[in-house]
Order: C-alpha cells, then structure tokens, then sequence
C-alpha cells in the first residue's frame, strides 16, 4: 500500500517521451526488472530481467541488468532517460541498476 502511494507520487512528476523515455524498475524478491517507456505512445522500447544471468549476488545481477539495457538503448540511439525507481528506496539493487545503466552510457 505504502509503495504504491509512493509509485503514484512519482509518476505524478516525471514521464517519458520517446527522445527520453522512462527507466522503469520493478524488483521482486528473486528478480529485478527494468524497461524504458514511451508513455507518450504507451509502448515499452526496451526491457531487461535477470532471469538469463545465474553467477554473482541480486546486487551485482541488477547492475548486469542495467549495463545490458543501456547498450540496448544505445543501439536504438537513446542516450538519455528518466529513472523511475517505482516506489523503491534508492539503495541495493536499484541503485545498483541505476549505476549500471549510467555506466553502460545511459544518461539521466
């Protein structure tokens, strides 16, 4: 209930558009998911899980993840995006996500 009230407040503020789509993250108590949206279409462009990565800690898999994304969108030719850390706090696998992607050339 919390998270949701806090992933509302968020998506009050920011949106994507399809020049800065938005880096959407879900985690789950096993996995990580992240996508980027165009909310102005409605589409997902890109997105990335951790269900095909088995070696390293949750930590170092969401910041596989992130690095993976990010030369996903380079290839599309975004370089920059709007996190959207849906609800969660920055820490852990989020930030770890989130540090792969700038990593990985994803501005935001």
């Amino acid at each position: 209930m919390k998270r949701a009230q806090r992933q509302a407040r968020i998506r009050g503020k920011i949106s994507g558009t399809g020049q800065r789509p938005r880096l959407s993250v879900f985690r789950s108590g096993k996995h990580i998911f992240a996508q980027l949206i165009n909310d102005e279409k409605g589409e997902t462009l890109i997105s990335g899980s951790d269900y095909d990565l088995k070696k390293g800690t949750k930590v170092e898999r969401a910041g596989e993840v992130g690095e993976k994304l990010a030369a996903s969108a380079l290839k599309k030719k975004i370089k920059k995006a709007v996190f959207d850390r849906g609800g969660f706090r920055y820490h852990g696998r989020i930030k770890a996500l989130a540090e792969g992607a700038r990593k990985g050339g994803l501005e935001f």
